[in-house]
């Protein structure tokens, strides 16, 4: 495994209900960051369906079992490239329905991860909570934690990854107008506050009235925005991050005077609260 990585997130602006045009797109951009040498490409939630749907009826067409075709046709190409990808979908799983990341890579599908906390937004408004336990996925890319969105709002969502030797956080996200701050101090707390890399693979463009933000980034283990994508166009940006940076969680400033540990320093005696179901 090497230790320097080379991460692209995609911001791209997904068609609702064209989810051929969709994967197309995804594809297409999939061979573009590789021949770039990116070896991690994130795509937004929902990249594959659109978001603003107005039921779960409508949205029903354009779900996907997991693993199923969709899945298979890009594990295919990630095989051809050697590469790996994360992107967002609809999944349908007997009367249940899930807003769904999926990790894939050239040995196939190697996981998914299931919204946990849904806000009363888009489709949101009708799918089920994820009901799977957050996990890290050990891959030659490093070990990567997904969730998504709303899901970054939630501090317990990224300690958690982070305390399971999660190298690399990924968020495929549809930020609307008015979520700004999340962009700009949230994700980049999240990365610094738990020494990860952090992928934000957000979308752009228009879908029912609804204006999505772009302001993909990535951001190093050391809480340093490395790129950041514009507001408004589909684009490619990428980065490089040392897998290293995120498992020395011990950061030494002065030493013996100035030396921190936000891992190692915890107290978890003292945060029952925070495990108390009310």
């Amino acid at each position: 495994m090497s230790d320097i990585i080379k991460i692209a997130s995609a911001q791209i602006n997904p068609i609702i209900k064209e989810k051929e045009k969709n994967l197309v797109k995804i594809l297409a951009v999939l061979r573009e960051a590789a021949a770039n040498q990116a070896q991690l490409i994130v795509y937004p939630e929902c990249a594959l369906t659109g978001y603003v749907y107005n039921s779960k009826e409508e949205a029903g067409p354009y779900m996907e079992t997991i693993p199923g075709p969709i899945t298979e046709k890009v594990a295919l190409v990630c095989k051809e490239l050697g590469v790996y990808c994360s992107f967002g979908l609809l999944e349908k799983d007997g009367d249940k329905c899930f807003n769904v990341a999926v990790l894939i890579g050239p040995e196939g599908l190697i996981g998914k991860y299931r919204k946990t906390h849904l806000p009363f937004l888009g489709i949101d408004r009708f799918m089920d909570k994820g009901d799977n336990q957050f996990q890290v996925f050990r891959t030659p890319v490093g070990n990567i934690g997904m969730h998504i969105c709303y899901d970054v709002n939630f501090p317990e969502v990224c300690r958690v990854m982070a305390l399971m030797g999660a190298d690399i956080l990924v968020l495929p996200t549809n930020w609307p107008e008015g979520r700004g701050k999340v962009a700009q101090y949230v994700v980049v707390t999240r990365a610094f506050e738990n020494k990860v890399h952090f992928i934000v693979a957000d979308r752009v463009g228009i879908e029912r009235g609804t204006k999505f933000i772009g302001m993909s980034k990535i951001i190093n283990a050391w809480g340093d925005t490395l790129v950041e994508a514009s507001r408004d166009n589909e684009e490619i940006v990428y980065a490089e991050v040392s897998l290293s940076d995120a498992r020395e969680k011990h950061v030494v400033l002065k030493p013996g005077e100035f030396e921190y540990n936000f891992i190692g320093n915890r107290r978890p005696e003292l945060y029952g609260k925070l495990c108390k179901i009310e």
